[in-house]
């Protein structure tokens, strides 16, 4: 009879062991080059691996674990491949030290690379430093990249370097409060819809944000400094980029590159050294309570950027606040309210805060010296001055470009807080 009933104990031990949300026991990963993928042969799916301090060898994570690692556990790809791949859903990559990936940029040699099947990962925490591609998502959905400080290698030329995160044929992801410095890209998303990129820091990158083919996405709230371009937005449609910060890049803060129907608002671009803003062949797009502080040219509008609505944006003590060489005349204003220029000499007699004549940001000397840049030895000459005169007597003779019917006496927009560390002086 005893035996009997220790059968059944078993039986009824072994089905609550095997329904679903059961919580298996922690297992103690050996340090050492074997020990990580010993330890993920031998685990069942459910189980977490605790990565205790010192050294492991790469590894294929291909079973539902979680991987938490304690201070001074690093898993190292020895230069090979990627250190962890991942190709079983639900997998948790939490606390460790990756690095040691390969250099073979078509094999796509990552810190952690997440195949199709690895839906709903997550990678928190962690630091992924001296690989190729710090995080790859290769059409694993669902993803969620969060609180990483992600450092790839910076010796190899720039086109060979890797980028922070890697996203492809990805949706319904969330990349939030990583650190990304060095390398290409900092976050290159291709063809992947509906992901949101949210409050992330990228400093000494080529392209903090490059965005191709990738639709229905958020950017809010990022950081990018130092970099050559902050927010690179190419061939995509129905973006919202709100409330982000481009702070000293080289060429362009934002760039926006045939794409449409989207949303670019509460932005705050600040000493870049050549274009706050460069607008090309992009169309249906509302570009609005930004603010544009410092640059060389606020906005490089090209032709071929129709229908967009631009207004309540700042444009303040840039070089140039608009540039543009074509002959189309483009309103900028929307239901009364233009944008503030700071180099505006208008008056409000009414008091109404809008100014009492239209605002047209370039002249037909510009239009000159845009197209020939040699005039520019000309600018104290008579000829040049006829140009001024005749443009301030007889507005229709004006070129075409940004016309403001209302211009703003005072600035609209309120400029997104530049964090304590990052701000001048500090």
């Amino acid at each position: 009879m005893s035996v009997c009933l220790s059968w059944a104990a078993r039986g009824i031990l072994a089905a609550v062991l095997f329904l679903p949300g059961t919580v298996l026991a922690d297992r103690l990963v050996t340090p050492g080059e074997e020990g990580l993928r010993q330890a993920i042969a031998a685990a069942q799916p459910g189980e977490t691996l605790r990565l205790p301090k010192g050294r492991y060898g790469s590894a294929v994570v291909d079973k539902t674990l979680a991987l938490l690692g304690e201070p001074g556990a690093v898993v190292d790809g020895g230069g090979q491949g990627s250190v962890l791949t991942i190709t079983a859903p639900d997998v948790v990559i939490r606390g460790l030290t990756v690095s040691g990936s390969g250099k073979v940029e078509t094999d796509l040699d990552s810190g952690i690379l997440a195949h199709k099947p690895a839906a709903r990962v997550l990678i928190e925490e962690n630091q992924v430093l001296g690989n190729l591609f710090g995080v790859a998502i290769q059409g694993a959905q669902a993803a969620t990249v969060r609180r990483n400080h992600i450092a790839n290698r910076t010796d190899l030329w720039l086109n060979d370097q890797g980028n922070g995160i890697n996203v492809w044929d990805s949706s319904g992801s969330l990349f939030a409060d990583n650190v990304i410095e060095g390398g290409r890209d900092g976050f290159y998303i291709h063809t992947a819809h509906g992901n949101i990129i949210r409050s992330n820091r990228f400093s000494r990158l080529r392209f903090a944000v490059h965005y191709m083919f990738a639709n229905d996405n958020e950017i809010t709230d990022n950081i990018s400094v130092d970099n050559e371009v902050g927010y690179a937005l190419m061939y995509s449609e129905n973006l919202k980029v709100l409330r982000n910060i481009s702070l000293r890049d080289r060429d362009h803060g934002l760039m926006f590159h045939s794409s449409r129907n989207s949303q670019l608002a509460y932005n705050l671009v600040q000493r870049t050294k050549d274009k706050c803003t460069f607008v090309y062949t992009s169309t249906r797009n509302r570009i609005h309570n930004n603010h544009f502080e410092g640059c060389e040219i606020g906005i490089h509008f090209t032709g071929g950027s129709e229908k967009n609505e631009i207004y309540d944006n700042d444009f303040i003590n840039n070089r140039t606040q608009v540039k543009y060489s074509g002959m189309v005349h483009y309103e900028w204003s929307r239901n009364g309210r233009g944008n503030y220029w700071s180099d505006n000499p208008a008056f409000d007699l009414n008091g109404d805060g809008v100014a009492d004549v239209a605002y047209r940001p370039n002249t037909l000397m510009d239009q000159v010296l845009w197209r020939y840049p040699m005039a520019k030895l000309l600018l104290s000459s008579p000829v040049m001055e006829t140009l001024r005169v005749a443009q301030n007597h007889f507005p229709a003779i004006s070129p075409g470009g940004v016309v403001d019917s209302w211009p703003l006496m005072r600035p609209s927009s309120q400029p997104v807080a530049v964090p304590a560390d990052l701000a001048e002086g500090s």
